[in-house]
């Protein structure tokens, strides 16, 4: 069989952990930044594990993850 591609635009995105979850930053933190609050900016700076119903498409785009 021959090698699978990584689709590049993905493997940027999203990491996989140790255990195999995939996880992704959340949005809305580029710009426009001075009408969000100081509250809103902090949880948008943390890292989320993509929802279940993205996870098998995620994993086709990034077939040499975990």
């Amino acid at each position: 069989m021959p090698k699978l591609k990584t689709k590049r635009s993905a493997a940027k995105r999203f990491k996989v952990t140790g255990t195999g979850k995939l996880m992704k930053m959340k949005a809305n933190k580029n710009h426009i930044l001075n009408k969000k609050t100081t509250k809103r900016k902090r949880r948008l700076r943390k890292a989320v594990e993509v929802d279940e119903t993205n996870v098998k498409m995620m994993k086709r785009m990034l077939p040499y993850s975990k």
